[in-house]
């Protein structure tokens, strides 16, 4: 595992602005079901990393969360996150704290968390296997992750993933297409449930699932 002495924090103010003008509302055709089984399944203390601009909030079942910290340490795409908490009910609103943790290093003491809502994070942390083994650490034993993230493809796609993947990464947070997530929680001793494989385009796709701590 990569244990680097310092993590590297992003700052997207270009992707930012165009996802969360532009892109988000577009995504929600494709992404809006997803978010439903991921944030929306959440139950417990839960643990949101990489909130990025707050997409998952609205699909939270704020009847079954007990608390819900948010992480996110790009400011660009922090400072978007208040106008969708100011739009949630009160109740809601007071469950929810913000900060700016970056995924491989979260303030948080072991086990303190039920749930952890993973979402298209994975494949643009710095070091993702420093992010798995935090999410490890903070989970309670049998707590669960709820994942939807990019995933390498297979034969000539990958190839296409890769050949696009400089300009891609560029114009998208870091976000890199061809990571083998599904294999690496299972490596960090997660138990990975697939419920789905999806794709968000030709080249995007998508692992949706659980991955439980043992």
């Amino acid at each position: 595992m990569t244990n680097p002495t310092h993590i590297p924090r992003p700052q997207h103010r270009f992707f930012a602005f165009v996802y969360g003008s532009f892109m988000e509302k577009a995504d929600k055709k494709k992404m809006g079901p997803l978010r439903t089984f991921a944030a929306g399944g959440a139950t417990g203390r839960v643990l949101e990393f990489g909130a990025g601009t707050g997409s998952n909030l609205e699909y939270y079942d704020w009847s079954k969360v007990e608390s819900l910290e948010l992480t996110e340490p790009d400011p660009f795409m922090l400072k978007r996150i208040p106008a969708k908490l100011a739009a949630l009910p009160d109740d809601a609103r007071a469950k929810v704290h913000l900060s700016d943790a970056p995924a491989e290093a979260l303030p948080f003491p072991d086990a303190s968390f039920d749930t952890a809502v993973v979402t298209l994070v994975l494949c643009s942390v710095s070091y993702p296997d420093r992010a798995i083994a935090e999410l490890r650490r903070v989970l309670k034993p049998g707590g669960q992750a709820r994942l939807v993230e990019h995933h390498q493809a297979d034969g000539f796609k990958r190839k296409l993933q890769r050949f696009v993947q400089p300009v891609y990464g560029k114009m998208s947070g870091d976000c890199q297409l061809s990571r083998r997530t599904e294999e690496a929680l299972r490596d960090a001793g997660f138990e990975v449930e697939i419920t789905k494989r999806d794709a968000l385009g030709p080249l995007w796709p998508v692992i949706v699932g659980i991955a439980t701590k043992k």
